[in-house]
């Protein structure tokens, strides 16, 4: 299967009570697939997955299935830090729809390389689809290096990806380097995806995407057609935009954006908040003065 191009991570809507509020939910996914985003990346880190229980993470799944009806490739987020629960997790899910799964590091207990090999080598045995790693050390505090990728890659066919996104410039070269042209290195960070993908990456899963999936698209596109120029003056006109929701955190940053342009209400739940006033007002400032086309 191919994950080539613009992928953008979901976020979850919510009300004012806190519950999912699944008309901004269908409004939302219906618009990125007009703006001809090339797949969804459902329960991401983007989506507050680990705030919603089991029931609703199935009832999101089983939604945006429902609502795509086949117009785009769908990849579930499925990952822990057991081993065991990630793989009973399988039969939580229809996966059937989705053409892979999206799987994190193990965060928080702190595996070595040899426990982060047999993590996933337990999945990818296990696993009914293909596999895409998720390395984002800054939430998990571990990083799954090259070395270790290429040795699961000898030992795997089911992982077909790694979605890269700590930031380790030497590490993303690497593993272009490296890999086979049928393994898809895939960015995980709006602000560097630009220059992963002219170095070779296959595209990004984006966050920005939410607010601005046309543009961010078609920054993408120009980017994989390896025209510098034009790729480099439409990352301009996102970039102030992209490093202020960045340094906002995700995804209260994006919320508070896409808030702003009606999408649905700024909305986090607990341990997550909203942005503070001053920077809401920062955020509104910019999308004012924003000039995209």
């Amino acid at each position: 299967m191919s994950l080539i191009g613009h992928g953008v991570a979901v976020v979850t809507p919510f009300n004012k009570k806190g519950d999912i509020d699944y008309e901004a939910l269908e409004k939302h996914v219906n618009n990125l697939i007009i703006s001809q985003v090339d797949y969804l990346v459902v329960l991401g880190t983007t989506s507050e997955v680990s705030t919603l229980s089991v029931l609703e993470q199935i009832e999101i799944s089983e939604f945006i299935v429902k609502i795509n009806k086949n117009r785009l490739p769908l990849v579930i987020g499925v990952g822990g830090n057991d081993t065991s629960s990630v793989v009973h997790s399988f039969n939580k899910f229809n996966l059937s729809n989705f053409q892979s799964i999206l799987s994190i590091c193990p965060y928080y207990n702190l595996p070595n390389q040899r426990g982060l090999f047999k993590h996933f080598i337990e999945i990818s045995k296990k696993c009914p689809i293909p596999v895409v790693i998720y390395n984002v050390p800054s939430r998990t505090g571990i990083n799954i290096e090259p070395n270790t990728v290429f040795e699961l890659l000898k030992k795997s066919s089911n992982i077909i990806g790694i979605k890269e996104a700590s930031n380790l410039k030497n590490q993303m070269e690497e593993l272009i380097k490296f890999s086979s042209n049928n393994f898809q290195i895939i960015s995980g960070d709006d602000n560097t995806a630009i220059d992963s993908i002219l170095a070779g990456a296959s595209g990004v899963i984006s966050v920005i995407g939410n607010a601005f999936p046309f543009q961010t698209n078609k920054l993408v596109k120009l980017s994989l057609s390896n025209d510098v120029f034009k790729a480099s003056k439409k990352r301009n006109e996102l970039k102030r935009i992209n490093t202020l929701i960045s340094k906002l955190g995700n995804p209260a940053g994006i919320k508070c954006l896409i808030s702003q342009l009606g999408i649905c209400e700024n909305i986090l739940r607990l341990p997550l908040v909203p942005v503070s006033e001053e920077e809401f007002n920062k955020i509104k400032i910019e999308l004012n003065t924003l000039s995209i086309n």
